[in-house]
């Protein structure tokens, strides 16, 4: 039976030490997977190209916060009650499968933005029987993704393991803008691991339960969401899928997605504004610059319903594979300020940061006077805190208060002192409120966020499935130098006449430069050359007879196969110069 592509990349990835099932000894469990010793330093490199496009080049500022998540935290981010996949039992044998993924596999249907009514009438429309023993499917439910467990002792306190890296940056928004001195806009990092608990995960690496993310927060004016580099990148070409040629029958599957500048696409208001626009383009980069087939990427707009909860645009970028079509390995959304907003309204802690205007502005607004003889009793030593916090009140702030005296007769004032919260009742016999004008130098804004959000594993495999190689006499890897594990083979064509030593010598000399390089000397020349190509290696060195009389080495280039002879000290500077 002919193997596809797949089991091809699969194969090598255990065979030369990239991807190994976990738990292996224990018959594994779907949805983890091992990194390798090669697997584990491509997966480095990758992440290290991407702190070198954001952290560099770009200026986010990289955090690292826990992976374990308080239920608090995830309740007000809307995690807790959104973050769900449709699942659905066999009546039969008890297997959980997820409902969407079930009947796309069995039927040549689209099961994108479905409800659950609908996922349960196609399954008994198309009669969607259970795959493990044909028995019969029950009720399609909600089932939350995320591992559950318990922080401190007895289990009184209820955590998560965080489903995602970005809320570790919102929930210490006010920290990160004072550290940009509340200058917008600013980008915030993070990378690292986070869980979602799939139901059948099926896809190898694609789907994993455990997996690594490198996210990037932009925090912009809810008003000007350009990007100062947008000029740089208007003229650059992107394929994109459109929401609407996603969903006009009219046009033929093959012609839907159009190639276009990412000026024109903003402009025409494809893509919502620059910010997106500038962080597509920057995807598209990062993706081609590690090794991904350009051929083989666009970006893909999320259709109205299937927007995330707190999202009003995304484009994925989509990458495709042989075996599972395009997947999603990059999402960039616009999360406006939902995230904040949420986090502000649930702790009580007032997120907003102060924006100056280039010149102050006459307002309108209302003045707050405290009733001392009534407000001293009862605030007490508390009445200096409540003060100064009717001070500090912005326009917005002040209007909703008025009306709510208005309205209901009273206001609660949230105060934070020291990281806790109190909350005072203002009454209407408190406070007299009266209409000024005043001149005002800005403004208190909640920023909206913009969001590169990329999956290194599911980048990874593509990336591997994307270098693999098949010629007559050999397989290989054709990795890009800056991301290939191993960077040289040092080899003695064989093993006497202190050829060994040299090659050895020559290792040596260069991992004192940073240069990963492995010593081979078991087996024919040839087969060591193989067993390079196969991982990736884009170089390898050769100490044979002539060194021994003129100091030089032969240098094979993995892809022509072409060598060429270079002095040994001069070696150090030649590979650096191809890396």
């Amino acid at each position: 039976m002919k193997r596809d592509k797949y089991e091809k990349v699969m194969d090598l990835a255990k065979r030369r030490g990239y991807l190994w099932s976990s738990f292996e000894i224990y018959g594994g469990i779907a949805g983890f997977v091992d990194y390798g010793p090669l697997g584990t330093m491509l997966k480095n490199n990758i992440i290290n190209i991407w702190r070198e496009y954001y952290v560099v080049r770009e200026e986010f500022y990289e955090i690292d916060s826990p992976t374990i998540t308080p239920y608090e935290v995830l309740k007000a981010s809307g995690h807790v009650d959104n973050f769900t996949d449709p699942i659905v039992e066999c009546k039969e044998c008890l297997e959980s499968y997820r409902a969407d993924h079930l009947i796309e596999e069995c039927v040549s249907v689209d099961t994108e933005g479905r409800s659950l009514k609908e996922l349960e009438e196609l399954i008994k429309k198309y009669n969607v029987r259970c795959p493990k023993c044909g028995g019969e499917l029950g009720e399609v439910k909600r089932y939350n993704l995320m591992f559950v467990t318990s922080i401190g002792p007895g289990g009184k306190r209820t955590g998560y393991m965080r489903p995602e890296t970005a809320q570790g940056i919102f929930i210490q928004f006010r920290r990160l803008a004072g550290f940009f001195r509340n200058k917008l806009p600013f980008g915030v990092a993070q990378i690292g691991r986070a869980y979602r608990n799939e139901i059948s995960p099926r896809q190898g690496v694609i789907r994993l339960r455990e997996f690594n993310q490198a996210e990037g927060e932009f925090f912009v004016h809810p008003k000007e969401k350009t990007h100062e580099r947008f000029k740089e990148v208007e003229d650059e070409v992107i394929p994109l899928l459109p929401a609407d040629r996603q969903m006009d029958r009219s046009i033929d599957p093959e012609e839907k997605v159009i190639k276009i500048t990412i000026g024109e696409a903003v402009r025409r208001g494809i893509v919502r504004h620059e910010a997106i626009g500038y962080f597509i383009v920057l995807t598209k980069k990062f993706l081609i610059d590690i090794g991904i087939d350009e051929d083989k990427l666009r970006f893909r707009q999320h259709l109205p319903d299937e927007m995330a909860h707190y999202a009003i645009d995304c484009w994925d970028a989509e990458i495709y594979t042989e075996r599972f079509g395009w997947i999603e390995c990059v999402g960039i959304a616009d999360r406006t300020d939902y995230d904040l907003r949420a986090h502000m309204n649930h702790s009580g802690v007032d997120l907003r940061i102060f924006v100056e205007y280039d010149e102050p502005k006459e307002v309108e607004t209302y003045e707050v006077e405290l009733n001392y003889k009534e407000v001293g009793r009862i605030f007490k030593r508390d009445l200096k805190l409540v003060e100064e916090r009717l001070k500090e009140m912005d326009i917005e702030e002040m209007e909703r208060m008025v009306e709510e005296l208005k309205e209901k007769g009273k206001y609660i004032l949230r105060v934070e002192k020291d990281g806790e919260v109190k909350e005072f009742e203002i009454l209407e016999s408190y406070v007299k409120v009266k209409k000024v004008v005043k001149k005002i130098r800005g403004e208190k804004i909640l920023p909206h966020v913009i969001e590169p959000s990329y999956g290194i594993d599911r980048i990874l495999y593509c990336l591997l499935e994307h270098s693999y190689r098949e010629e007559e006499d050999r397989v290989y890897l054709d990795l890009k130098p800056k991301v290939a594990p191993v960077k040289v083979g040092v080899f003695p064509l064989v093993n006497r006449d202190r050829l060994p030593e040299i090659a050895k010598s020559i290792k040596e000399i260069l991992r004192k430069e940073g240069i990963v390089a492995q010593y081979d000397d078991k087996g024919a020349i040839g087969r060591r050359y193989m067993r390079m190509d196969e991982i990736g290696t884009p170089f390898c060195i050769t100490v044979d007879g002539q060194t021994l009389e003129d100091g030089t080495v032969t240098v094979r280039y993995r892809n022509s196969r072409e060598q060429e002879r270079v002095k040994i000290e001069e070696v150090v500077d030649y590979i650096k110069s191809k890396l």
